[in-house]
């Protein structure tokens, strides 16, 4: 299915150095921002107070929320929890408080605002978890990331799998500056969602990747710079509607998902916008660059005819 068929293909790797600077200037401010900002993570890392709230009706999310930030609560995190009558209200501690004191405060003007406001349970998140999480987040990424590597090296070859973990690394680094930049708060939604990116990129790089190695056994005559512009031009449409469709619903859930589901949206919008630009702009110049052969993805006849003779 196209949207429309481009009769020429678009020189892409004309402007690849450009394109490739404009990444490296882009990427090195992410980690600068990184290295000197930091991110905010939020109470799952850092330790605070988690408290279950359970009411006789609907709960109005947003009216709690607006309640605990009338109270002097920064940034409280408030979501429906198993059915929209319970409530789960995550809490950062502030000095010389313990947790039960903070909980005793909000429910005090819970009740106050609602009087069928009722305490499930709370419990303290110490930073001692935060830290375990956070290890465990970035293993995740390492392990995801050789992952990545073996399967483009095992179904491709070794510079494809190098090429798109630097373009996919890339869209990673680059959402973490944009959260420690704006200092968004860093949450396991966050987390979730960069993972998802790191997988969602490579499919278009595999995609473009299985066509350059088509595009090697059907333009015989062809160089390397116009087998890998046919290859981006040819799968535009595709990549259109299917990057198109999946922000669309990213786009639901930032407008209509709440504050819940709020900077989960805005990290894979971040992510599947640099990830159409990383999997044509980045990945495959890097292929380019390494010196990527018809030899390397073709096997020559003479090859074939000696392993069936053998």
């Amino acid at each position: 299915m196209e949207f429309f068929k481009i009769r020429r293909d678009i020189p892409f790797m004309r402007h690849a150095l450009v394109f490739n600077i404009i990444s490296l200037i882009t990427f090195l401010l992410a980690v600068f921002f990184l290295i000197t900002r930091g991110l905010h993570f939020s109470i799952e890392f850092t330790g605070g107070t988690v408290m279950e709230v359970s009411y006789d009706q609907h709960a109005d999310v947003d009216r709690i929320r607006a309640t605990l930030e009338k109270a002097g609560v920064t940034e409280p995190q408030v979501q429906n929890f198993g059915s929209s009558r319970d409530v789960l209200i995550r809490l950062p501690l502030k000095a010389g408080q313990s947790s039960a004191d903070l909980s005793k405060q909000i429910m005090e003007k819970l009740k106050a605002d609602n009087p069928a406001a009722e305490l499930r349970r709370v419990e303290f998140v110490g930073p001692q978890v935060g830290r375990e999480l956070a290890e465990n987040g970035a293993l995740a990424l390492l392990v995801t990331s050789l992952g990545i590597v073996a399967y483009l090296a095992l179904r491709f070859e070794w510079k494809f799998g190098i090429a798109a973990i630097v373009a996919n690394l890339h869209d990673v680094v680059i959402i973490l500056g944009f959260f420690a930049f704006f200092q968004w708060e860093f949450s396991l939604a966050v987390l979730a969602a960069v993972l998802a990116v790191l997988g969602y990129s490579v499919n278009e790089s595999v995609v473009i990747a299985d066509r350059i190695r088509e595009n090697f056994r059907k333009m015989r005559k062809a160089t390397i710079v116009q087998i890998i512009d046919n290859a981006i031009t040819s799968t535009l449409s595709r990549t259109i509607i299917t990057h198109g469709c999946t922000q669309m619903m990213v786009l639901s859930m930032l407008l209509f998902g709440g504050a819940a589901l709020h900077y989960f949206a805005v990290a894979l919008t971040i992510g599947i916008c640099f990830g159409i630009y990383s999997s044509v702009l980045v990945m495959a110049p890097i292929v380019m660059w390494l010196g990527v052969r018809r030899e390397d993805l073709v096997k020559p006849i003479k090859d074939r005819k000696q392993e069936a003779v053998v």
